[in-house]
């Protein structure tokens, strides 16, 4: 029998897997270094906490997970042009102690099985929503695309900082990054404007990971972006998380498997809501493994966590996932 990460890798490489790799098993995703330990974030049912950047953000009840307030008296930033008054980006110089959690939750990895990788979010698109809110952050793309581009650039230049400092620190073998780049249906922005104002910076971040001992890049966005994936894959991402089934994956993995895999298939809506049924759980799992096949592709909701909104959905797909595995693989 393979090792998870034996078993991904003959599954992103098209190889001969011998089981679905089983949602987020392969990744041992670390929340523990400094930065994301004290940088305040609300908790389930918390409202207006303020984070290190200066953003406002709240976690209602029956939501998957916490988001910017942007009323005039929360949103951070109200002219773009402005950004160099307003926003600071956090520091990041932690003595040594501080690195003392992270390092004693890797020594606990089997490294041969699973792979070590930091999460980093928001991602740089988020990031400026976070900063304005989406309607000034969409308008200011057209009005001030320099004032734009320089901010970008100013989040950009604190997440290589961020991954010196992670790499340094930790020696990560793979990074768990958000970012997400549409709705159900559409990318926010078009491909050729979304190159212009974020094809490099990203090139640049993963080009650092890579260059720094990472070895997998997995990028979560739940979101349509099939227009994004040649961009994808010449930014350096390995596995796209979060692809939604509104994104024709059966046609993306035809056309890009073994340039990049696709995990996800499985829309969280559909199956982690209230009144949930493992009859659903069942047949959306059946339907993605019968579907999008054995390469190229995992099998998960499209939540950028090992976790779900509704308790025990997650560890239902996991188990049905097994089923499947013990169907197909004979």
């Amino acid at each position: 029998m393979l090792t998870k990460k034996q078993n991904l890798l003959e599954t992103i490489h098209g190889g001969a897997p011998d089981r679905f790799v089983n949602q987020y098993e392969f990744l041992h995703v670390l929340l523990s270094d400094p930065y994301n330990l004290e940088d305040p974030y609300p908790e389930y049912g918390q409202h207006n906490v303020t984070n290190f950047w200066g953003v406002t953000l709240s976690w209602p009840e029956g939501t998957p997970g916490p988001f910017p307030v942007h009323d005039d008296a929360h949103r951070l930033l109200k002219d773009v042009t402005q950004w160099k008054e307003v926003v600071k980006a956090p520091s990041l110089l932690y003595p040594g102690e501080k690195w003392e959690t992270a390092l004693k939750e890797i020594e606990a990895v089997d490294r041969e099985d699973m792979y070590v990788a930091p999460m980093l979010a928001p991602g740089l698109f988020e990031r400026l929503h976070y900063f304005m809110g989406m309607e000034d952050s969409m308008i200011s793309f057209y009005e001030e695309p320099e004032a734009v581009k320089e901010l970008i650039k100013y989040i950009t230049d604190w997440e290589l900082q961020y991954a010196e400092t992670l790499c340094s620190h930790l020696h990560p073998d793979a990074l768990f990054h958000h970012d997400d780049w549409g709705s159900q249906r559409s990318t926010f922005l078009s491909p050729d404007m979304f190159a212009e104002f974020f094809l490099d910076s990203y090139k640049e971040i993963y080009g650092y990971y890579k260059s720094h001992g990472v070895e997998l890049i997995v990028h979560h966005s739940d979101s349509y972006a099939a227009t994004y994936v040649p961009h994808m894959i010449d930014m350096g991402i390995d596995i796209w998380q979060g692809v939604m089934t509104s994104n024709n994956i059966q046609e993306l993995i035809a056309k890009y498997g073994g340039q990049i895999s696709f995990m996800g298939g499985i829309d969280s809506a559909s199956v982690d809501h209230p009144g949930w049924t493992r009859e659903e759980v069942k047949r959306e799992v059946e339907r993605a493994c019968n579907t999008y096949g054995t390469k190229y592709y995992i099998p998960c909701a499209s939540q950028g966590m090992a976790v779900s909104t509704f308790e025990g959905v997650y560890e239902a797909l996991s188990e049905e996932i097994d089923a499947m595995s013990k169907t197909i693989f004979k």
